[in-house]
């Protein structure tokens, strides 16, 4: 159940980083609407949650020392390789045509990944916690 809330508050925090930045763009595998877009939504938010859920640990506890020298800064670049991990993986046509796009480089990447956390932070406090 806390997996389909993760990946529920994730679609909602990419939806509302796909209003705010131009640069982040979710590719609907077919062009008739808002179906299409909700299903390329939810399944981005899938792979993100399962990208965050299994490599974003690993690469947690390898990197903590970065993590204590920049007094936790770098867990942004951590957020941020995770966004880009996301965009290859549904890049890369395995699931068909939809995925998510950002355009601008890198410093794009720290800006959506931070936005998108503080998204995530602020819709998952109002989603139901597990008893």
């Amino acid at each position: 159940m806390n997996f389909l809330v993760r990946t529920l508050v994730t679609a909602v925090a990419l939806w509302l980083s796909d209003l705010i930045f131009d640069s982040l763009t979710i590719l609907p595998e077919w062009d008739d609407g808002a179906g299409s877009y909700l299903l390329a939504l939810l399944g981005v938010s899938l792979v993100f949650t399962i990208v965050s859920s299994f490599v974003k640990p690993i690469v947690s506890i390898i990197s903590i020392p970065l993590l204590i020298l920049t007094l936790g800064l770098f867990y942004l670049l951590i957020n941020a390789f995770m966004l880009w991990l996301t965009t290859w993986i549904t890049g890369q046509g395995w699931f068909g045509d939809w995925g998510l796009e950002v355009t601008g480089g890198f410093w794009w990447y720290i800006w959506v990944a931070l936005i998108l956390a503080v998204l995530q932070a602020i819709v998952g406090a109002f989603a139901p916690k597990k008893d």
